[in-house]
């Protein structure tokens, strides 16, 4: 077993000491939960043979705690190059190199979005893929955060749609994506 450490960010009211009470009662007696600025989260420090488990264990507990969904999990899958720099202990003017393909191999990631702005963002998933220095374990956890991530943002979207119809044609989209014919 490894120890495996992440945050997951949840819809719900933290401040109730009723309900931190059933978090723990759930299994989450090894994360410490916390508001800041409006946004609950908990501090998940976990055992568990893969970082995936880990995760979803915590999630299966969390969301059972009435009222609670998990929102995203963090460190999140889309950065700035401030924060590519300090995932990989580099300096910002490091990362520009690497970006600009004044250094490395070339090639690094496009961003996606604001490709003309200064805040441009990226998706950690793709950096770690061009990355030579991440364990695989690594990179499997950054395909796999972005990809809940991307799930609790379809949920959390999808229940903000009144058109059935639409609604309709998105859950089409996701099972074509999960049965693999995208």
């Amino acid at each position: 077993m490894t120890e495996y450490e992440f945050t997951l960010v949840i819809d719900g009211d933290l401040t109730d000491e009723d309900v931190v009470r059933e978090l723990f009662e759930a299994g989450c007696d090894d994360a410490t939960f916390g508001v800041t600025d409006g946004a609950a989260y908990g501090e998940f420090m976990r055992e568990a043979s893969t970082f995936a488990d880990a995760v979803l264990s915590a999630i299966h507990q969390v969301e059972s705690v009435r009222h609670l969904r998990v929102r995203r999990i963090e460190p999140d899958d889309i950065v700035t190059m401030s924060e590519i720099a300090d995932r990989l202990d580099r300096t910002r003017e490091s990362i520009r190199l690497l970006i600009a393909g004044k250094r490395g191999r070339g090639g690094f990631p496009a961003p996606i979005s604001h490709a003309r702005d200064r805040g441009r963002l990226w998706r950690w998933a793709d950096v770690a893929d061009w990355l030579d220095a991440l364990e695989p374990e690594d990179r499997e956890a950054a395909h796999f955060i972005a990809a809940a991530n991307a799930v609790f943002e379809f949920r959390y979207g999808i229940q903000r749609l009144n058109d059935d119809t639409a609604v309709k044609e998105l859950f089409q989209l996701v099972n074509q994506a999960a049965a693999g014919i995208w």
